[in-house]
C-alpha cells in the first residue's frame, strides 16, 4: 500500500506541474484515433465528415485514476481543398483534484505535389484551463507517526490556494507528405510555451511538445466481395511510428496493424530509455477494432506495463475510440476518396 501511495504522489506532482517536473501532455495509444490531437495537418484527412471520441483509462490498480477523454469534428471542403475541425480535450486525476480542459480550432491545407504525391498543412489554437483542489493531499509533515493520525495542511502549499484555476491559450502546427502508401509528418504544440503555474509571481512552462510520424502500408490479396457495396474487402498490413519529446522527456512508439475489413489487430511496442526514473516509459499495447462499411469505426486497446512502475502496481491503462464518418455534402465527391492518407486506423 504504501509503495502504491508513493507512485501515486510522485505522478500527481509530475500532472501537478511543480518548479521541479515540468507538467506533461496526456498520451494516446490509439493517437490516429485521436487524428486532431495527434496532428492539426490531419484535420479534415479522411476528406469526409468525421466525429470521434477517445477515453483512457491509466494506471487503474493505484489508489487514485488518471482519466482522459478528447471529442472532435472535422469536415473537409473540396472547392477549398481545405479541412476545419473542432476538438475538445481534457483529463482528470483524482489525488489533487486535478483537471485539465481544452478546446481548439483547427485548419489545414491539402497541396496537391505530383500525381501520387500530396502535402497537408495544419494549424490549431486551444484555449486551455487547469482547476486543481488540494485539500486531498496528504504530506509527510501531516503524518502523526505515533498516534498514526493525519492532520491538516502545513507549509507544503504556502501561497497556493486550495482551490486553484488557471487559463491560457496555446498553439500547434503540423505537416504531413504522402501518397497512397506511405506517409511522414511532424507536428509541434505548445509553440508559445505557455505559464502553468497556480502561482501568480511564479512561473512554470508547458514544454513544446514534438512529435514525428509516420508509416508504410502493405496491400495484401483482398478479401471476398462486399455484399452491400460490391467492392472487394480490404486486407493490409502497416507498419508505423509515433516520436514524441516533451522537455524532459521522450518516447518511441513502433507497431503494426492487421486490416482485415472488418477486423483490425494491433501490437505496439513504446519505449525509449532515458535517464529519467518516472514510471511508464515502457509498455506493450494490443489492440482490437471493427472498421464497418456504414462508416463506424470502434477500437479497444490495453496497455500492459514492462517498466518500472510494473503491471501489478499500475494495473495497465484501458483505452477505447468510437469515430463516425460520413458524407455530408455533393454526392460527387465520393470518388475523391483515393486521396485519403493511407494512415492506421488506430
Amino acid at each position: 500500500m504504501l509503495r502504491k501511495f508513493y507512485w501515486t504522489l510522485l505522478l500527481t506532482l509530475w500532472l501537478l506541474g511543480s518548479n521541479i517536473l515540468s507538467a506533461q501532455d496526456v498520451q494516446y495509444s490509439q493517437f490516429y484515433a485521436a487524428p486532431l490531437y495527434l496532428n492539426p495537418a490531419l484535420t479534415g484527412a479522411s476528406e469526409l465528415t468525421r466525429v470521434g471520441i477517445n477515453y483512457r483509462n491509466q494506471w487503474p490498480g493505484l489508489d487514485h485514476s488518471f482519466n482522459s477523454y478528447s471529442a472532435y469534428i472535422d469536415h473537409y471542403i473540396f472547392d477549398y481543398n481545405s479541412g476545419v475541425g473542432l476538438i475538445f480535450n481534457g483529463n482528470q486525476e483524482t489525488l489533487a483534484n486535478l483537471s485539465t480542459n481544452e478546446v481548439g480550432l483547427s485548419y489545414s491545407y491539402r497541396l496537391k505535389l505530383s500525381e501520387k504525391f500530396y502535402f497537408r498543412l495544419g494549424a490549431q489554437a486551444s484555449y486551455m484551463q487547469r482547476d486543481a483542489f488540494f485539500s486531498d493531499l496528504v504530506f509527510g509533515s501531516m503524518i502523526d507517526i505515533v498516534n498514526g493520525t493525519v492532520g491538516g495542511i502545513t507549509d507544503e502549499l504556502n501561497g497556493i490556494p486550495l482551490d486553484s484555476r488557471h487559463s491560457f491559450v496555446t498553439y500547434a502546427v503540423g505537416g504531413m507528405i504522402y501518397n497512397d502508401k506511405f506517409w511522414l509528418g511532424g507536428s509541434a504544440h505548445h509553440l508559445n510555451e505557455p505559464n502553468v503555474s497556480f502561482i501568480n509571481d511564479r512561473t512554470n512552462v508547458l514544454p513544446m511538445k514534438v512529435s514525428l510520424q509516420g508509416g508504410y502500408k502493405v496491400n495484401l490479396s483482398p478479401g471476398g466481395r462486399d455484399y452491400f457495396t460490391h467492392s472487394y474487402q480490404e486486407r493490409s498490413l502497416s507498419f508505423a511510428f509515433n516520436y514524441k519529446q516533451q522537455d524532459p522527456f521522450n518516447q518511441l512508439d513502433l507497431g503494426a496493424q492487421l486490416y482485415l475489413h472488418p477486423l483490425v489487430l494491433g501490437m505496439w511496442y513504446r519505449g525509449l530509455p532515458t535517464k529519467n526514473n518516472l514510471p511508464n516509459n515502457e509498455a506493450v499495447i494490443g489492440l482490437v477494432g471493427v472498421s464497418l462499411e456504414s462508416g463506424l469505426d470502434i477500437g479497444y486497446s490495453y496497455d500492459f506495463t514492462v517498466s518500472k512502475l510494473n503491471q501489478r502496481n499500475s494495473g495497465g491503462a484501458h483505452e477505447i475510440s468510437i469515430r463516425y464518418t460520413f458524407l455530408w455534402g455533393d454526392p460527387r465527391s465520393r470518388n475523391q476518396r483515393s486521396r485519403v492518407i493511407p494512415c492506421f486506423r488506430y
